[in-house]
């Protein structure tokens, strides 16, 4: 079943570096009493969402955050070393884009979000897409039909619909 706006996210555990190295977040801890954007992307160090999708989301940052919004999260089916590095390459951290990991794709499977494309090397990857997620609710979903394009998915479009 793909999660669809008034759903509640399930609960999941991504992963990110810490101070000692892989840790475990629990989403509910970023969501609860709190409004997010979230957003998924195929992979890091992948075309469109190193060019496009993060950039996104590091030039609209201040103003979706002026919106209201607590924090921006992209997850991506990538272990926490690729994520951290992928951030620190990027600028998303200095930019103010936390990025997690879903390595087994556990959360992305279970929003229903996820695709697999075997002769390009992409198995269990997630759909480019990004949700407004209000307490845990998602209020907002955009996906994108074709995941090599951030048009739906893109910071400016969440930003026009805040």
């Amino acid at each position: 079943m793909t999660i669809s706006v008034g759903d509640k996210l399930p609960d999941a555990t991504l992963m990110r570096m810490g101070a000692e190295g892989p840790e475990t977040v629990a989403l509910s801890s970023l969501t609860k009493g709190r409004k997010i954007v979230l957003t998924g992307l195929p992979g890091a160090y992948t075309g469109t969402c190193s060019t496009a999708h993060i950039p996104s989301y590091i030039r609209t940052h201040d103003a979706i955050i002026a919106k209201g919004v607590d924090e921006i999260i992209c997850v991506t089916v990538n272990d926490p070393f690729v994520v951290s590095a992928w951030s620190d390459a990027t600028g998303a951290g200095a930019g103010g884009v936390v990025i997690l990991g879903d390595p087994e794709a556990t959360f992305i499977k279970a929003i229903g979000l996820n695709f697999s494309a075997p002769p390009v090397g992409l198995i269990d990857r997630s759909l480019r897409f990004s949700m407004v997620v209000d307490d845990g609710t998602v209020t907002l979903l955009n996906v994108e039909e074709d995941a090599g394009k951030c048009v739906l998915s893109a910071g400016e479009e969440i930003l026009d619909a805040l």
